[in-house]
């Protein structure tokens, strides 16, 4: 008897690129690469242009309560490279009565604080007023109100006025930051001045406040 040859089964195709049919190719391409370009477009914007910054903290109460949710324009202090901190055209510098997004220059965490003094300003902070080259911020028909220009600071001093501050010049290219809530607010008076390179966003008013839905406050 003769031996049967040795049977072998074909091989298996393997699937190729190449397999795919060209319309469903160019389909996925037409519909995922919009999409990506949608989403990169989205997050370098919130990376330089604007985002929103949910407030932690009761340190600035009663401009700010926890849990607001706040518009930041990150292009009003300039313009930066997306996903960085490299600056590719200088904006405004911050000035008095702004509220500033920074990282503290203690441990980098992020802060929302109310700009009080800049450089070349004499400035003293006692009993949680601010007073400015000799003249108090306070609002003459209510202590618990601090004007600085068009812009008003709504102060919670229901924990005093927290630490002082003896009088001091801030140095040209500093700011002199602290929190509304003078008694509740770890800032510029204990960490010092930082400088204005560090603000790299300006809040612009809550859009969203808790027990209240969709509102807008400006600062």
């Amino acid at each position: 008897m003769k031996a049967n040859p040795r049977r072998t089964n074909p091989p298996r195709s393997i699937a190729r690129t190449s397999d795919v049919p060209p319309s469903l190719a160019r389909r996925l391409v037409g519909e995922l690469l919009p999409a990506l370009i949608v989403i990169a477009l989205t997050l370098a914007a919130r990376s330089s242009l604007a985002d929103h910054y949910v407030i932690p903290s009761g340190s600035m109460e009663h401009t700010l309560e926890i849990g607001d949710h706040v518009l930041v324009d990150k292009f009003a202090y300039g313009l930066r490279v997306p996903f960085t901190d490299i600056e590719l055209d200088a904006g405004a510098k911050p000035a008095r009565g702004e509220v500033i997004i920074f990282d503290s220059p203690i441990d980098g965490t992020r802060l929302i604080k109310r700009v009080v003094a800049v450089g070349g300003d004499h400035v003293r902070v006692v009993d949680g007023a601010v007073e400015i080259d000799g003249n108090s911020q306070r609002d003459p028909s209510d202590t618990a109100v601090e004007n600085y220009g068009e812009r008003k600071a709504n102060l919670n001093l229901a924990y005093g006025g927290g630490v002082d501050l003896r009088e001091q010049l801030v140095p040209h290219g500093h700011l002199l930051v602290v929190g509304d809530s003078r008694g509740n607010s770890r800032d510029g008076r204990s960490f010092g001045f930082i400088p204005e390179a560090l603000a790299y966003g300006k809040a612009k008013g809550v859009i969203w406040r808790r027990g209240e839905g969709p509102v807008w406050n400006a600062l």
